[in-house]
């Protein structure tokens, strides 16, 4: 990576790419989560970040080599080491109210907001995600590429 790392969120992406070594972006993933892991760079997750995680690797559909629900449940303590959850909390209802009326969606969309908004209750305003597209109307965010 050549740029400074700041403290931040891993997106659901990064951690797919990380722990699939054949991956366009696994080194990029890697490489990022290695910082963490040192103590480089302070980064976090949050609890949907990690369900979304699991949803991917383990179907079939979005990945070639799913994992068994009993291999990715051993992979979330390995990331649990070095990447603290950021909490739900009322106050991140209380955001996601406010976002979604901003900004209606439907669908899936929101959970999207739902990162956003547990990511402003708790005080992180940069994501790491390769989904740049899905974070790009929230100005209030840094948007990093790992």
């Amino acid at each position: 990576m050549t740029m400074p790392l700041k403290a931040g969120l891993v997106d659901a992406n990064v951690l797919v790419y990380s722990i699939n070594a054949d991956a366009p972006k696994h080194s990029a993933s890697r490489g990022l989560l290695e910082s963490a892991l040192d103590g480089s760079v302070s980064l976090y997750v949050t609890s949907q970040v990690l369900c979304e995680f699991y949803s991917v690797v383990t179907n079939k559909r979005r990945v070639s080599a799913p994992l068994s629900s009993s291999e990715a449940v051993q992979t979330l303590p390995s990331f649990l080491q070095f990447l603290p959850v950021l909490p739900t909390t009322a106050k991140s209802v209380d955001i996601l109210a406010s976002l979604l009326r901003r900004r209606p969606v439907i669908g899936g969309e929101v959970f999207d907001l739902q990162i956003v908004a547990t990511m402003k209750a708790n005080g992180v305003l940069r994501i790491y995600t390769f989904n740049e597209a899905d974070f790009q109307s929230f100005s209030e965010l840094e948007i990093l590429v790992p």
